[in-house]
C-alpha cells in the first residue's frame, strides 16, 4: 500500500480486498481507494460523476472505491497502529448538528481479512465514531452523509475483526484518537500542506504520538546526516521487498516486516522526486536512488 495527496484528493493505492458504504460501494477486489474534497457549491445530485472525474483526472483505473467530503484533505488525520492504518476527515456544522457535515473513515490493514471481517471492521469503526462523538458531548452518532471503507492486503489471516479481536481493538483505538483530532483541525481551519500523522508507540506503556517533519525532531538524524525527513514513516510499509527489508519474528509471535536498515525514502533525491511525483512506484524510486548514488 502507498498513499499520497494529489491536489484535493487522498489516494491509497494497493491490491485490496475491500468493502465500502460509499456511493457505488460494495465488496470486491480493487486497486484504489480515495477520499476527495469537492469544490464549494458542489451539486450533490450526481456523486457518481464526481467520483468518475477524480479517477479520470488522475489517470487511474475507474474501478475504485471513493468517498466525497467538503473537508479540505489537508485537514485529514492518518493513524498507524501496527498493521492498521486509518484515514479520517471530519467536519460538523453545529447548527443544527444532526443534519449537516460529513465524517469519512478509511481503514486499511496490511494483514488480510475475509469479507466478514471487513464488514465487522466497518461496524467497529462506526461504533468507535459514535463513542468518540459522545465523548465530545455532541448530540449525534454521525451525520447523514458519513461513509466507511475497510480494506486489506496480503494473505487472509483474520476471519473476524470484532472489537474483542486484536485487529478490532487497533481499529477502535485509532478511530477514538482520530475523530476528535480531525474535528479539532477542521474547526480550527488548520492550514497545512500535509495531513496530520499519528503512530501508536509502545514506549513507556503505550500511547499515540503525533509526528512532525523537520530537523527539530529529537531523534534527528535517526539514519544519516543530511537525511530528508519528509516521509518519516514510509508510505510503502510493509513493502515486502527483500532488497529493502526482511521478515523477523515478533515478540508476540508471528512475523513482522523489519526495514530498519532501509534508508531509501530518506535520501534527499528520492524524497524530492516522490514529493514531485507522489504516484511514483517503489521500483521508480529505487531507480532514482541508484542514479543518485552513481552521481555521487
Amino acid at each position: 500500500m502507498r498513499y499520497y495527496l494529489e491536489g484535493s484528493t487522498l489516494f491509497i493505492r494497493g491490491s485490496f480486498r475491500a468493502a465500502s458504504t460509499g456511493f457505488s460501494g460494495g465488496i470486491r477486489s480493487i486497486p484504489t481507494l480515495f477520499n476527495h474534497t469537492v469544490s464549494p457549491g458542489w451539486n450533490h445530485a450526481d456523486p457518481g460523476k464526481e467520483l468518475d472525474l477524480v479517477t479520470r483526472a488522475a489517470g487511474i483505473d475507474p474501478d475504485a472505491f471513493g468517498l466525497l467530503t467538503a473537508v479540505p484533505m489537508q485537514q485529514a488525520c492518518v493513524l498507524q497502529y501496527d498493521c492498521v492504518t486509518v484515514f479520517i476527515t471530519a467536519g460538523i456544522r453545529r447548527e443544527p448538528p444532526e443534519t449537516a457535515g460529513t465524517i469519512n473513515i478509511i481503514v486499511t490493514s496490511s494483514e488480510g481479512m475475509e469479507d466478514a471481517a471487513l464488514l465487522e471492521t466497518i461496524m467497529v469503526a462506526t461504533e468507535a465514531k459514535a463513542e468518540a462523538l459522545a465523548g465530545l458531548g455532541l448530540p449525534l452518532t454521525g451525520t447523514p452523509t458519513d461513509a466507511v471503507i475497510a480494506a486489506s492486503e496480503g494473505e487472509t489471516r483474520h476471519r473476524s475483526a470484532g472489537r474483542a479481536t486484536e485487529i478490532g481493538k487497533r481499529v477502535r483505538d485509532a478511530v477514538l484518537r482520530g475523530i476528535p483530532e480531525a474535528l479539532r483541525r477542521h474547526d480550527a481551519g488548520a492550514q497545512s500542506n500535509r495531513f496530520a500523522f499519528f503512530a501508536y508507540s509502545r514506549f513507556e506503556g503505550g500511547h499515540w504520538v503525533e509526528w512532525t517533519p523537520g530537523q527539530e525532531c529529537p531523534y534527528y538524524p535517526c539514519h544519516f546526516k543530511g537525511q530528508a525527513c519528509d516521509f518519516c514513516y514510509c508510505p510503502f510499509y510493509p513493502c515486502k521487498d527483500e532488497r529493502l527489508g526482511q521478515w523477523v519474528e515478533s515478540a508476540h509471535g508471528g512475523r513482522i516486516w523489519n526495514c530498519a536498515s532501509c534508508t531509501m525514502i530518506h535520501e534527499p533525491a528520492v524524497a524530492a522526486y516522490f514529493r514531485k511525483f507522489p504516484g511514483a512506484s517503489r521500483q521508480e524510486l529505487l531507480q532514482v536512488s541508484e542514479r543518485s548514488k552513481r552521481k555521487d
